[in-house]
């Protein structure tokens, strides 16, 4: 069918930040592959979807099985996991787009900037899976709880990287499948600015007491 949505796997689904975008994906009809390191986390936190979504497609399974199964791959894990679980999953990842939500927030001091020596994670994921794969780093200033909360506006702009302009419009439409605004930043290169950017927010959000603080662009002609 011309309609038809592609299957997005959400590698690290089972966390707070990859179920919530995984529950609007689901809701707006696409299905949706939990995964997970263990394939029980990942059967439940699908289940969970479907119970808040009748209808929902929603699946679980262990990380590499829902990377080889997804049409687009999403990555929601901690820094710490970032290398290795891009490693475990770089076979079967190959040909597709791949989006890079990690931010390398190194514990305790996460409301302080620091960025690994490849410049960003996305571009460190760019490098791992390599020139086949089609790398998109967003939604890095994302707060989970937003996403979890379908009752909520997540009121928050999207910044998008990647190399490929093609790939990054299809991730601007999963943003907008989520009630956001997307933008085109530029390169995969250009993912450092957002990923740091979320340790300022991390920041913010303890400075004002705010339950999670996001980003507006404003000033664009024609711009919504």
């Amino acid at each position: 069918m011309a309609d038809r949505k592609p299957g997005i796997a959400v590698i690290g689904g089972s966390g707070d930040l990859g179920s919530g975008l995984a529950l609007r994906w689901a809701r707006a009809g696409y299905p949706v592959i939990i995964g997970s390191r263990t394939e029980e986390k990942a059967v439940a936190a699908a289940e969970n979807i479907r119970e808040r979504i009748p209808g929902a497609e929603a699946s679980g399974m262990e990380n590499s099985a829902a990377a080889a199964a997804g049409e687009i791959v999403v990555m929601t894990v901690p820094f710490s996991n970032h290398r290795p679980t891009l490693e475990a999953v770089r076979d079967a990842v190959q040909g597709k787009i791949f989006v890079d939500v990690t931010v390398p927030l190194v514990p305790p001091k996460v409301s302080r900037v620091q960025m690994p020596p490849e410049g960003s994670a996305g571009k460190l994921a760019q490098e791992i899976l390599g020139p086949e794969v089609q790398v998109v780093s967003a939604f890095q200033n994302v707060a989970a709880d937003h996403l979890a909360d379908l009752e909520h506006d997540p009121d928050c702009d999207v910044l998008v990287a990647g190399n490929a302009v093609a790939a990054r419009e299809q991730v601007i439409e999963l943003v907008e499948a989520c009630g956001m605004k997307g933008w085109h930043v530029g390169p995969i290169d250009n993912a450092a600015v957002a990923e740091a950017l979320t340790s300022v927010l991390i920041f913010m959000n303890k400075r004002y007491k705010s339950p999670g603080a996001g980003i507006r662009i404003t000033n664009i002609p024609g711009a919504d």
